[in-house]
């Protein structure tokens, strides 16, 4: 039976200790100015400065790169005003608007996240748990993240320490092989709160 095929970004599922992801999150902003639509699931960068609460300000991750985390809650300042709990949507819309949005970031860089492969060409296979990959930037289809890991035909697996993504394994459940659509476990390799790591802020 094939995979299917449903995309929806990274999504948290635990912690490299085995633990289960235990739904901790940091609370990020997002310029008014800002006019690239954001969803849940999708990676993002520090994109430099905060707003005038000191909250840090991001930005979309790009497809290759280093990330600071995984957006997994979004809602604008003036619904926060309104509720504090109102961070459940799972889309921020492209143009620019004139009230800040806040999002809550998956930050921690010992998170395992689940993510659809690319169905494209060739796909990833055993020999390439344990290599470092990309991930592939798609846009979201006005629910939820379309944000997937590159397949073999995109991009090859390899040691390289500067490629984002670490792929851990398969997600055990049940009717998911390796193939098109595969789900799998996969760390952030380059991350901005790694030990060691520069800043990745964009000016």
């Amino acid at each position: 039976m094939a995979n299917s095929d449903r995309p929806s970004g990274f999504t948290p599922v635990g912690y490299l200790n085995g633990a289960p992801w235990n739904g901790q999150a940091r609370l990020y902003s997002i310029a008014a100015a800002y006019a690239t639509a954001l969803y849940v699931g999708d990676p993002v960068i520090s994109a430099g400065g905060a707003d005038a609460n000191g909250v840090p300000t991001i930005a979309l991750a790009a497809a290759t790169g280093g990330v600071r985390g995984v957006i997994v809650g979004l809602g604008s300042e003036e619904g926060l005003i309104a509720n504090p709990a109102n961070l459940d949507i799972t889309y921020r819309p492209a143009a620019a608007t004139t009230k800040n949005w806040y999002a809550l970031v998956v930050d921690d860089p010992n998170v395992v996240f689940e993510v659809q492969e690319h169905e494209n060409g060739t796909a990833l296979a055993a020999t390439e748990v344990g290599l470092n990959t990309i991930s592939v930037l798609a846009a979201g289809n006005g629910f939820i993240s379309g944000w997937e890991i590159a397949s073999t035909t995109d991009a090859t697996a390899a040691v390289t320490a500067t490629l984002q993504i670490k792929l851990l394994g398969l997600s055990r459940k049940p009717g998911n092989v390796f193939g098109a659509n595969a789900k799998w476990l996969v760390q952030f390799n380059v991350h901005e709160l790694a030990h060691g790591t520069g800043s990745l802020a964009v000016s």
